[in-house]
């Protein structure tokens, strides 16, 4: 049985999970809902759907900026107002979560809980007012789930594969083997303490004039490039034919800045192919742009304005270790890895 994946004890607003019976495809598909949640360091993300033929079919899916993270890298703790985001959050996910519409489901938490002092004090608070058992996961099971979100979007070939998930207080970074796999086997892993919320915290916000907002990031940039140094001596050293993957909301925010989108539209990113040349001019731009100037672009705004410079930074430090030509975008990542490891785990063919 697949941790986190037990059936849950009882609570207040309990969230039914129970483990799968082995059944037949058809009679099991028309029974079963399955529920995957990601409580990272800046985001909740739920995601419910059922099996489909080689797949699944989402049904309901849920999303906020709750910035659970923020405060972390200067007080070690999940700070008050944090905490209440999040929870707010998660009693939205409950309430999705209710009875009779998802009967199978795995919620875990990132980063921010696995660093903070009262981590698990408050994934305990959680449960006690949502009914929802959050499991901290450690990074290598983090990057497994990111991989099995996002690895159907790889483009052909047959060179090394890396795939990168951006977080909020921390990065992992993926490298793959897809030789003769229907599912790519990880070779090596790296987790890196660096994430959007955490390096922009390390470096502040009180800088003016184009000179000191790229000073900035160029320290930010060389943080990552220095959490990601033992990991880049265990790379292989052929740089040919490179394929390279990014699963967070930096890449497909810059994908849309890529395209000029007006708004956010997942069907026009999920599956881009960006040279990586272009990424690296949108990187230097944003470099320069003071926090009005970011904000104003229309699928950036408020919300990610002030942390998209430190994405752009861990991202380039990942483009300088593995100089892929062209950059895959994915917006999936860990609730999918979820949900197809629990309906492969039950018998479906995903």
């Amino acid at each position: 049985m697949a941790q986190g994946a037990a059936t849950a004890p009882q609570a207040p607003a309990p969230v039914p999970v129970h483990a799968a019976p082995n059944r037949p495809e058809r009679v099991y598909s028309q029974r079963h809902t399955y529920g995957a949640l990601d409580l990272g360091t800046n985001n909740c993300r739920l995601l419910i759907a059922r099996p489909a033929d080689e797949g699944f079919v989402v049904v309901d899916a849920f999303s906020r900026v709750v910035r659970l993270g923020e405060g972390l890298a200067r007080s070690g703790r999940l700070s008050d107002a944090a905490m209440d985001r999040a929870l707010r959050a998660l009693a939205v996910c409950a309430d999705k979560l209710r009875p009779g519409r998802v009967s199978i489901a795995r919620w875990v938490a990132t980063e921010a809980c696995r660093r903070a002092v009262n981590g698990r004090e408050f994934v305990e608070r959680v449960y006690r007012e949502t009914g929802i058992a959050l499991d901290i996961i450690a990074p290598q099971e983090e990057a497994r789930l990111a991989m099995l979100g996002c690895h159907r979007l790889l483009e052909p070939g047959d060179g090394p594969t890396l795939i990168s998930d951006i977080g909020g207080a921390s990065t992992e970074l993926i490298l793959v083997d897809t030789d003769g796999h229907s599912v790519p086997r990880i070779k090596s892993w790296w987790s890196a303490p660096w994430g959007v919320v955490s390096l922009t915290e390390s470096e502040g916000r009180d800088h003016s004039g184009a000179e000191e907002h790229l000073a900035a990031y160029v320290r930010m940039r060389e943080r990552a490039r220095h959490a990601f140094r033992r990991f880049a001596e265990q790379l292989p050293a052929d740089k040919k034919d490179l394929r390279l993957m990014g699963t967070s909301g930096t890449v497909t925010t810059l994908a849309s800045v890529h395209l000029a989108l007006p708004s956010y539209d997942r069907r026009a990113i999920d599956g881009l192919m960006v040279p990586t040349d272009s990424m690296r001019k949108i990187s230097s731009m944003m470099s320069r742009m003071t926090l009005e100037e970011r904000a104003g672009l229309p699928c950036i705004g408020l919300e990610r304005a002030d942390l998209v410079v430190a994405g752009c930074a861990i991202l380039e430090a990942i483009m300088d270790i593995w100089p892929a030509k062209v950059l895959g975008v994915a917006d999936r990542g860990i609730r999918e890895g979820i949900l197809r490891s629990l309906m492969s785990r039950d018998g479906h063919k995903i």
